[in-house]
């Protein structure tokens, strides 16, 4: 018989280096969840990415206070600083570009982070990147 599910839960922790201290502790301990197995777990799967990039962590937990993780990408707005090497986007967004991307970089992205997407093609996971750019600042050209 299969588990029954309590609840998922949601958080941004950084590669490993997930602790018991905020956010982590609070929102387990309140649920029951063993912190330091979720920590180790963790910091194990997520040893191959880079050290200190928030990936997105979807918690299943059960009533018997046994859990999975699934482990995503980075955000899309991490993978287009990465790409354009800069530090954060612009302040004042749709007034002040301080770089542009071009379409095949928006496409790269898209594939890789396509299973995170809410969109079924690469065509529309591009549209979703674009729009995020856009949104740091970016232009977007041909």
């Amino acid at each position: 018989m299969a588990k029954e599910i309590d609840g998922k839960l949601k958080l941004q922790v950084p590669a490993g280096q997930a602790n018991p201290a905020p956010p982590v502790g609070p929102a387990l301990g309140q649920r029951g969840l063993n912190i330091m197995d979720f920590c180790k777990v963790f910091n194990d799967k997520s040893k191959g990415e880079q050290p200190g990039v928030m990936l997105p962590v979807v918690v299943t937990y059960y009533t018997d206070k046994s859990f999975t993780l699934e482990i995503k990408l980075p955000p899309v707005t991490f993978l287009i600083k990465e790409a354009l090497k800069i530090k954060k986007g612009s302040k004042e967004p749709g007034r002040d570009i301080i770089k542009t991307i071009s379409q095949s970089q928006c496409k790269e992205i898209a594939e890789k982070k396509l299973n995170d997407l809410n969109a079924n093609t690469v065509d529309q996971g591009m549209k979703i990147v674009m729009g995020s750019a856009r949104s740091m600042g970016i232009e977007v050209t041909n």
